[in-house]
């Protein structure tokens, strides 16, 4: 096989099918469930994810808790030396650094960026993800257009990084080139995860994961 077809199946925006390494390229979620429907048996990584919710505090943070605290504590297949930087940018909360250290993230490892200006969040967060040293880049934003969503997927790609954009539920019917889109609905039974678009598996809805 020439170098140049290696080269090209090494991306993870190529698909192969059923190939076993394929299938083990995700990084663990934590939740068994979520992860037999994940074409790579968990989060894809170097890659964009969307999470649509109605509102802020419904779980969204808690899904993303057991890969967040294997990012911050070791060296996950992102070819780095040492655990890469979580990115929180423009989080419309005020992370509390006590519960997160009892979750056991290495508040080490962390970093909050507040943009002063709207507008620059989609830039941070590609300037974070490309910069090679984030291993996690979480960022909220109201506008994220076909055109925003692909240079982001670009530069987690790049930066080898994993991309998570929490968008409100109006966006469903907007384009992305994320390669994962996610809805969470809150009931009184639990928190339901519907997942809207994975490259290379299909849509599904899981009741009650969280």
């Amino acid at each position: 096989m020439s170098a140049s077809i290696e080269k090209l199946l090494e991306s993870p925006r190529i698909w192969r099918g059923r190939n076993q390494t394929q299938r083990k390229a995700g990084l663990p979620s934590g939740y068994p469930e979520l992860d037999r429907h994940l074409p790579g048996g968990g989060w894809p990584l170097k890659a964009l994810t969307e999470i649509l919710i109605e509102q802020y505090g419904i779980g969204e943070l808690r899904l993303l808790m057991p890969a967040l605290i294997r990012l911050s504590t070791e060296d996950v297949q992102l070819d780095y030396s040492e655990p890469g930087w979580i990115a929180w940018i423009a989080p419309p909360f005020q992370p509390y650094p006590p519960a997160l250290q009892q979750c056991g993230i290495d508040l080490s490892r962390m970093l909050i960026v507040r943009p002063k200006d709207p507008g620059e969040i989609l830039w941070s967060a590609e300037q974070a993800l490309s910069s090679g040293t984030c291993a996690a880049v979480l960022f909220w934003a109201e506008q994220l257009d076909d055109q925003a969503s692909r240079r982001l997927q670009l530069a987690a790609e790049k930066g080898h990084s994993w991309a998570i954009a929490f968008r409100p539920m109006a966006a469903r019917t907007q384009p992305s080139a994320a390669a994962l889109r996610l809805e969470l609905h809150s009931s009184s039974d639990g928190t339901r995860v519907h997942i809207l678009k994975s490259r290379g598996g299909r849509p599904t809805i899981l009741n009650k994961l969280l």
